[in-house]
């Protein structure tokens, strides 16, 4: 549940979600559920050329399970609460 709450604090900012087939869609947050479902609005996909069939794609639903990374904007990661959290978790609390 670590990750859930923590990305539920990113929804409305812009991430960049790399799915395992190496598509990588840039996109801001709007949703993301226990099992990392997570819905993108005004996306696009970085590598255009090497799919361009993925240019009128403006929103997408990604399964949780297909996700490679998702990287963060640099400003939105709290390392602090991170640490906590982690510590918390890792001791069972």
């Amino acid at each position: 549940m670590l990750f859930f709450s923590y990305f539920k604090d990113l929804v409305g900012r812009e991430v960049t979600v790399e799915l395992k087939n190496d598509l990588a869609i840039r996109g801001t947050l709007h949703s993301v559920d226990q099992y990392l479902n997570i819905k993108l609005e005004n996306t696009r996909v970085v590598d255009e050329d090497k799919y361009p069939h993925m240019k009128s794609v403006r929103n997408c639903f990604i399964r949780g399970s297909v996700v490679r990374y998702v990287q963060l904007p640099p400003d939105g990661v709290d390392i602090e609460l991170l640490h906590d959290a982690t510590r918390r978790e890792a001791r069972g609390g």
